[in-house]
């Protein structure tokens, strides 16, 4: 299994960025996958997940109405648009896949993570 996450950096306040991230090593189209955060000092936190079909997606409420999670099963691709950024957001963002019949919080491999920076 192999999780490469791009897309990260440094946005202001209000801001947005796309993150993505490309699975390899294992059916895609067959797993529910996930989006995983760390900010600094903090244990990893779930913020968004998505059915192995695409059509059910879910999301915690600090995120919730803000970021949009989504895949492309023909790329192998997970994505995370990010709208509306605030400092509280800065953190290491992760790609995770979840085992079947697993929560989407619940995850068995996670990728090495891409950097998010909200400031001013």
């Amino acid at each position: 299994v192999q999780l490469v996450e791009s897309g990260g950096g440094l946005a202001q306040p209000g801001g947005s960025l796309r993150l993505s991230c490309a699975a390899s090593g294992f059916t895609f189209s067959l797993y529910d996958m996930s989006w995983a955060r760390q900010a600094p000092g903090k244990g990893l936190e779930w913020v968004s997940g998505i059915y192995n079909d695409g059509r059910t997606t879910y999301y915690a409420d600090s995120v919730k109405g803000r970021f949009t999670i989504s895949r492309d099963n023909d790329k192998n691709m997970l994505y995370l648009q990010m709208n509306n950024l605030n400092p509280e957001d800065t953190a290491l963002y992760h790609c995770a896949k979840v085992p079947h019949g697993n929560r989407l919080s619940e995850f068995d491999f996670w990728g090495q993570g891409t950097q998010v920076t909200v400031s001013s």
